[in-house]
């Protein structure tokens, strides 16, 4: 699988913090994907739907995770984003990371996440925090090879995989 990750956070892109979530999703994604990009944009919902789309429509990456902008601050618009640009969304993926981190968290609630299809891509947004996408990344894992390929309808009979 090819992999992009977007760290959407103004300090990062001004260069005052150091992210960290996004290198944490390219190791723990680089047994199983290829990571094709990596870039930080600021919390600005314009240049976030339109890297989205670029990625999504010129590179045909199989999954875009961003990180970061998911919360409740007045600048968290990566959901809002990401809804403007997919085609479908996919509410199963945002409502297992969240009842994970329940698990752990109250504050997992706070979480506005979202995922969806745009073409044949794959967006997960994912928390800005370390241990948040750990946790979230950890849940999904083990279905996004399958989710790419049905995407790309590449699976003719999923009963037969003991799938959907």
């Amino acid at each position: 699988m090819k992999i992009a990750v977007l760290c959407i956070s103004d300090s990062g892109f001004a260069g005052k913090r150091e992210d960290t979530s996004g290198p944490l999703i390219i190791e723990m994604m680089k047994v199983t994907a290829q990571t094709t990009l990596y870039k930080c944009l600021p919390d600005e919902q314009d240049a976030i739907s339109a890297e989205l789309v670029r990625i999504c429509d010129e590179d045909h990456t199989d999954i875009i995770f961003t990180t970061g902008g998911t919360g409740l601050a007045p600048r968290d618009v990566t959901p809002e984003a990401t809804e403007s640009v997919v085609d479908r969304l996919i509410p199963g993926i945002a409502e297992a990371m969240r009842q994970k981190s329940l698990a752990i968290t109250d504050r997992a609630m706070l979480s506005r996440a979202v995922a969806g299809v745009r073409g044949e891509t794959l967006i997960i947004n994912l928390p800005g925090s370390p241990k948040a996408v750990k946790e979230n990344l950890e849940t999904v894992m083990p279905i996004l090879e399958h989710a790419v390929e049905l995407i790309r309808d590449k699976v003719k009979n999923c009963a037969t995989n003991g799938s959907l």
